[in-house]
Protein backbone atom coordinates (compact mmCIF):
# COMPACT_ATOMS: atom_id res chain seq x y z
CA UNK A 1 0.00 0.00 0.00
CA UNK A 2 1.09 3.26 -1.02
CA UNK A 3 2.19 5.59 2.50
CA UNK A 4 0.40 8.18 1.01
CA UNK A 5 -3.23 9.23 2.96
CA UNK A 6 -6.19 11.16 1.65
CA UNK A 7 -7.24 11.80 4.66
CA UNK A 8 -7.78 15.97 5.20
CA UNK A 9 -6.07 16.17 8.55
CA UNK A 10 -2.65 14.01 7.68
CA UNK A 11 -0.26 13.29 5.02
CA UNK A 12 1.05 9.69 5.45
CA UNK A 13 0.18 6.33 6.58
CA UNK A 14 2.62 3.72 8.60
CA UNK A 15 1.31 0.89 9.76
CA UNK A 16 3.28 -1.20 11.94
CA UNK A 17 0.48 -3.35 12.96
CA UNK A 18 -2.56 -4.16 11.03
CA UNK A 19 -5.88 -6.05 11.81
CA UNK A 20 -8.57 -5.23 14.92
CA UNK A 21 -11.75 -6.52 16.07
CA UNK A 22 -14.97 -4.77 16.63
CA UNK A 23 -15.64 -3.03 19.61
CA UNK A 24 -17.86 -0.58 20.15
CA UNK A 25 -20.64 0.99 17.36
CA UNK A 26 -18.42 3.27 15.51
CA UNK A 27 -17.11 -0.19 14.50
CA UNK A 28 -20.13 -1.87 12.46
CA UNK A 29 -19.19 -0.39 9.25
CA UNK A 30 -15.08 -0.10 9.26
CA UNK A 31 -13.77 0.71 5.88
CA UNK A 32 -10.56 -0.97 6.94
CA UNK A 33 -11.59 -4.45 7.37
CA UNK A 34 -13.56 -4.36 3.77
CA UNK A 35 -9.84 -3.00 2.79
CA UNK A 36 -8.24 -5.87 4.10
CA UNK A 37 -10.43 -8.24 2.81
CA UNK A 38 -9.92 -6.62 -0.59
CA UNK A 39 -5.96 -6.55 0.17
CA UNK A 40 -5.69 -10.40 1.06
CA UNK A 41 -7.70 -11.31 -2.27
CA UNK A 42 -4.87 -9.61 -4.02
CA UNK A 43 -2.21 -11.37 -2.12
CA UNK A 44 -0.73 -8.64 -0.25
CA UNK A 45 1.62 -10.23 2.11
CA UNK A 46 0.63 -8.17 5.24
CA UNK A 47 -3.17 -9.49 5.07
CA UNK A 48 -3.37 -12.88 5.31
CA UNK A 49 -3.92 -13.33 8.73
CA UNK A 50 -8.18 -13.90 9.12
CA UNK A 51 -9.87 -12.64 12.33
CA UNK A 52 -12.45 -13.92 14.56
CA UNK A 53 -15.37 -13.67 12.26
CA UNK A 54 -17.54 -12.67 14.81
CA UNK A 55 -15.54 -9.61 15.43
CA UNK A 56 -13.09 -9.26 12.78
CA UNK A 57 -12.65 -10.63 8.90
CA UNK A 58 -10.66 -11.94 6.36
CA UNK A 59 -7.00 -10.61 6.60
CA UNK A 60 -8.03 -8.35 9.58
CA UNK A 61 -6.07 -10.41 11.91
CA UNK A 62 -4.29 -8.50 14.15
CA UNK A 63 -0.60 -9.15 13.10
CA UNK A 64 2.63 -7.20 13.96
CA UNK A 65 5.30 -6.19 11.44
CA UNK A 66 8.77 -5.33 12.81
CA UNK A 67 10.33 -5.34 9.31
CA UNK A 68 7.72 -2.09 8.76
CA UNK A 69 9.03 0.04 12.01
CA UNK A 70 12.28 1.42 10.17
CA UNK A 71 10.22 2.54 7.52
CA UNK A 72 9.74 6.39 8.42
CA UNK A 73 13.67 6.65 9.15
CA UNK A 74 13.90 6.25 5.75
CA UNK A 75 11.60 9.42 5.12
CA UNK A 76 13.68 12.15 4.36
CA UNK A 77 11.05 14.91 4.14
CA UNK A 78 9.00 15.86 7.31
CA UNK A 79 5.52 14.07 7.56
CA UNK A 80 2.47 14.20 9.20
CA UNK A 81 1.96 10.39 9.81
CA UNK A 82 -1.48 8.84 10.65
CA UNK A 83 -0.11 5.57 12.47
CA UNK A 84 -2.39 2.69 11.74
CA UNK A 85 -4.41 3.96 9.91
CA UNK A 86 -5.61 -0.43 9.43
CA UNK A 87 -5.64 -1.13 13.10
CA UNK A 88 -5.48 -0.05 16.58
CA UNK A 89 -1.83 0.03 18.09
CA UNK A 90 -3.56 -0.70 21.71
CA UNK A 91 -4.77 -3.51 20.72
CA UNK A 92 -4.88 -5.81 23.42
CA UNK A 93 -2.94 -8.47 21.33
CA UNK A 94 -0.20 -5.84 20.33
CA UNK A 95 2.35 -6.91 22.66
CA UNK A 96 3.50 -3.91 25.12
CA UNK A 97 6.91 -4.21 23.81
CA UNK A 98 6.01 -3.83 20.26
CA UNK A 99 4.22 -0.42 21.58
CA UNK A 100 7.18 1.07 23.16
CA UNK A 101 9.25 0.18 20.07
CA UNK A 102 7.14 2.19 17.88
CA UNK A 103 7.00 4.92 20.15
CA UNK A 104 11.06 4.99 19.88
CA UNK A 105 10.73 5.20 16.27
CA UNK A 106 8.37 7.94 16.81
CA UNK A 107 10.81 9.64 19.21
CA UNK A 108 14.50 9.01 16.41
CA UNK A 109 12.42 10.60 13.64
CA UNK A 110 11.48 14.20 14.94
CA UNK A 111 11.19 15.67 11.68
CA UNK A 112 7.65 13.93 11.38
CA UNK A 113 4.82 14.47 13.29
CA UNK A 114 2.85 11.55 14.34
CA UNK A 115 -0.78 11.03 15.02
CA UNK A 116 -2.30 7.70 16.75
CA UNK A 117 -6.11 6.94 17.09
CA UNK A 118 -6.98 4.36 19.61
CA UNK A 119 -10.45 2.94 20.89
CA UNK A 120 -8.63 1.26 23.59
CA UNK A 121 -8.26 4.22 25.69
CA UNK A 122 -7.94 2.52 28.97
CA UNK A 123 -5.03 0.17 27.97
CA UNK A 124 -3.29 3.71 26.33
CA UNK A 125 -3.89 5.05 29.77
CA UNK A 126 -1.95 1.75 31.22
CA UNK A 127 0.56 1.57 28.82
CA UNK A 128 1.42 5.54 29.07
CA UNK A 129 3.76 5.74 31.76
CA UNK A 130 6.00 3.50 30.18
CA UNK A 131 6.13 4.91 27.10
CA UNK A 132 8.66 8.35 25.73
CA UNK A 133 5.90 11.17 24.74
CA UNK A 134 8.47 12.93 22.29
CA UNK A 135 6.45 16.52 21.18
CA UNK A 136 5.70 15.21 17.71
CA UNK A 137 3.13 12.45 19.14
CA UNK A 138 -0.24 13.34 18.83
CA UNK A 139 -2.31 11.14 20.99
CA UNK A 140 -6.54 10.83 20.45
CA UNK A 141 -9.61 8.86 20.73
CA UNK A 142 -12.18 7.63 18.96
CA UNK A 143 -15.66 9.14 20.06
CA UNK A 144 -18.33 8.08 18.19
CA UNK A 145 -21.48 8.30 20.88
CA UNK A 146 -22.59 9.19 24.58
CA UNK A 147 -21.58 5.95 25.37
CA UNK A 148 -17.59 6.01 24.93
CA UNK A 149 -17.62 9.59 26.95
CA UNK A 150 -15.21 7.54 29.34
CA UNK A 151 -12.48 7.34 26.77
CA UNK A 152 -11.77 11.27 27.58
CA UNK A 153 -10.81 10.76 30.67
CA UNK A 154 -8.39 8.16 30.03
CA UNK A 155 -6.77 10.52 27.11
CA UNK A 156 -6.83 13.12 29.28
CA UNK A 157 -4.52 11.12 31.78
CA UNK A 158 -1.46 10.94 29.06
CA UNK A 159 1.28 13.53 28.89
CA UNK A 160 1.10 13.57 24.72
CA UNK A 161 1.76 17.21 23.56
CA UNK A 162 -1.52 17.34 21.12
CA UNK A 163 -4.80 15.15 22.84
CA UNK A 164 -7.50 14.94 20.22
CA UNK A 165 -10.86 13.29 19.74
CA UNK A 166 -12.07 11.58 16.71
CA UNK A 167 -15.75 12.51 16.68
CA UNK A 168 -15.84 10.35 13.30
CA UNK A 169 -18.48 8.48 12.63
CA UNK A 170 -20.18 10.81 15.06
CA UNK A 171 -23.73 8.27 14.90
CA UNK A 172 -25.41 10.22 17.74
CA UNK A 173 -25.15 13.51 19.72
CA UNK A 174 -22.14 13.38 22.52
CA UNK A 175 -23.94 16.57 24.37
CA UNK A 176 -22.08 18.29 26.56
CA UNK A 177 -18.30 17.38 26.85
CA UNK A 178 -15.73 18.09 29.16
CA UNK A 179 -12.71 19.60 26.68
CA UNK A 180 -10.27 20.73 29.74
CA UNK A 181 -6.75 19.23 28.47
CA UNK A 182 -8.18 18.23 25.02
CA UNK A 183 -6.27 20.36 21.64
CA UNK A 184 -8.43 19.41 19.01
CA UNK A 185 -12.02 17.92 18.03
CA UNK A 186 -12.20 16.10 14.54
CA UNK A 187 -15.81 15.47 13.81
CA UNK A 188 -17.33 13.50 10.50
CA UNK A 189 -20.11 11.75 9.19
CA UNK A 190 -20.01 8.50 8.27
CA UNK A 191 -19.50 7.27 4.63
CA UNK A 192 -20.45 4.07 2.45
CA UNK A 193 -23.28 2.11 1.32
CA UNK A 194 -24.60 1.80 4.92
CA UNK A 195 -23.38 4.85 6.27
CA UNK A 196 -25.42 6.25 9.21
CA UNK A 197 -26.34 9.68 8.90
CA UNK A 198 -24.88 12.46 10.81
CA UNK A 199 -27.23 15.38 11.98
CA UNK A 200 -25.88 19.44 11.76
CA UNK A 201 -27.24 20.10 14.65
CA UNK A 202 -24.82 17.30 16.89
CA UNK A 203 -22.03 18.58 14.46
CA UNK A 204 -22.85 22.69 15.44
CA UNK A 205 -22.82 21.53 19.06
CA UNK A 206 -19.25 20.26 18.90
CA UNK A 207 -18.25 23.08 16.89
CA UNK A 208 -19.55 25.93 19.69
CA UNK A 209 -18.20 23.91 22.38
CA UNK A 210 -14.51 23.94 20.75
CA UNK A 211 -14.85 27.61 20.41
CA UNK A 212 -16.22 28.11 23.90
CA UNK A 213 -13.22 25.82 25.42
CA UNK A 214 -10.51 27.33 22.79
CA UNK A 215 -10.17 23.73 21.23
CA UNK A 216 -9.08 23.58 17.50
CA UNK A 217 -12.37 22.04 15.51
CA UNK A 218 -11.89 20.41 12.37
CA UNK A 219 -14.97 19.32 10.23
CA UNK A 220 -13.77 16.56 7.90
CA UNK A 221 -17.03 15.61 6.09
CA UNK A 222 -20.78 15.35 6.04
CA UNK A 223 -20.35 11.12 4.59
CA UNK A 224 -23.08 9.49 2.53
CA UNK A 225 -22.62 7.03 0.46
CA UNK A 226 -19.03 7.80 -0.33
CA UNK A 227 -16.53 10.43 1.91
CA UNK A 228 -16.92 13.41 0.09
CA UNK A 229 -20.83 13.09 -0.84
CA UNK A 230 -21.60 15.89 1.15
CA UNK A 231 -19.04 17.61 1.18
CA UNK A 232 -17.30 19.61 3.71
CA UNK A 233 -19.54 22.72 4.85
CA UNK A 234 -20.65 23.60 8.07
CA UNK A 235 -22.81 26.97 7.74
CA UNK A 236 -21.14 28.07 4.55
CA UNK A 237 -17.45 27.35 5.64
CA UNK A 238 -15.09 25.05 6.35
CA UNK A 239 -13.35 24.30 9.55
CA UNK A 240 -9.65 23.09 9.35
CA UNK A 241 -8.39 24.41 12.51
CA UNK A 242 -4.78 23.03 14.03
CA UNK A 243 -3.98 22.13 17.47
CA UNK A 244 -0.91 23.89 19.11
CA UNK A 245 1.13 21.14 20.59
CA UNK A 246 2.22 21.87 24.32
CA UNK A 247 4.92 20.67 26.81
CA UNK A 248 3.44 17.46 29.34
CA UNK A 249 5.28 16.18 31.75
CA UNK A 250 4.02 12.45 33.17
CA UNK A 251 2.71 13.34 37.31
CA UNK A 252 3.24 10.22 38.98
CA UNK A 253 1.90 6.94 37.86
CA UNK A 254 -1.65 6.82 35.86
CA UNK A 255 -3.73 4.59 37.05
CA UNK A 256 -5.78 2.03 35.23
Amino acid sequence: MADRSSIEWTEATWNPTTGCDRISDGCDNCYALTLAKRLKAMGSRKYQNDGDPRTSGPGFGVTVHPDTLATPLRWKEPRVVFVNSMSDLFHARVPSSFVRQAFEVMEATPRHTYQILTKRAARLRKLAGTLPWPPNVWMGVSVEDSSVLSRIDDLRAVPAAVRFISAEPLIAPLGRLNLEGIDWLIAGGESGPRARPVESDWVRQLRDQCQTAGTAFFFKQWGGRTPKAGGRSLDGCTWDEMPQPKRREVVGALST
